[in-house]
């Protein structure tokens, strides 16, 4: 479970990001919400103990982030908005690599790795080196590098971006897996129609402020919309009015 209390970030007169609060709950997939620019990657830096908040507090199953970041990095397994992969390596070695900085012994790396090469459909492009790959093989690496040591917590900075149908299908369906064997799962997004597709709860960003939190239905309610990018154009524009 991630819990964000009112944390602030600016960058020279520049505030990317107000007083954002949010609870990721285990056993959901949480959504934060926003147009390009709108403070999502900042807000998912700050809870995942890259940049510390100038105000506020994250917590991680308990953990605060700024007094113990490395504990509670170790409950988090992150896929960042640069995926960061190492060409040299195989997809194998990449996870392998990852695995060890985790303090994992081998055999239960080997154990885990064919776990996710299974799950996310990796069996013929596991023993590659990773140069060359395409987006969406790029993305698998990168998740499953980031979950070898089956964090409770998953954070996914558009996760889908650039992938095609198919690829965007399976990453879908993974992040259901990992939601019913009860992890957390937070992942920032601008696409609606991914949103839509997998999230329990979304949080619309705006300008770098929380407009809104609820399921789709509570946020359609709330804007008297019927779809949820009409709903999210809604409370933006209400922000920007205010």
């Amino acid at each position: 479970m991630i819990t964000v209390q009112n944390i602030s970030k600016s960058f020279g007169e520049v505030q990317a990001v107000k007083d954002v609060s949010l609870v990721a709950e285990d056993g959901q997939i949480t959504a934060l919400l926003g147009a390009n620019g709108a403070g999502k990657t900042t807000s998912m830096r700050m809870i995942y103990a890259l940049i510390t908040p100038e105000t506020g507090v994250v917590t991680v199953d308990g953990i605060n982030s700024t007094e113990n970041p490395i504990a509670a990095r170790g409950r988090m397994g992150v896929l960042p908005d640069a995926r960061g992969i190492y060409k040299r390596l195989t997809a194998r070695e990449n996870m392998a690599y990852f695995g060890r900085l985790q303090g994992m012994s081998e055999a239960d790396i080997k154990t885990r790795s064919e776990e996710l090469i299974a799950r996310l459909g990796m069996e013929k492009f596991a023993d590659r080196q990773t140069d060359g790959f395409s987006q969406g093989q790029r993305v698998k690496v990168a998740i499953a590098r980031a979950i070898i040591h089956d964090p409770q917590n998953i954070l996914l900075d558009e996760p889908t971006n650039g992938l095609d149908v198919m690829s965007t299908r399976a990453i879908r369906a993974f992040l259901r897996d990992e939601k019913a064997r009860g992890k957390c799962i937070l992942f920032s997004s601008h696409v609606m129609q991914e949103v839509s597709a997998v999230c329990d709860v979304i949080t619309v960003v705006d300008a770098g402020i929380i407009r809104a939190t609820g399921t789709e239905q509570e946020l359609l309610a709330m804007t008297d919309e019927n779809n949820l990018e009409d709903a999210f154009v809604n409370l933006v524009t209400q922000g920007e009015v205010k």
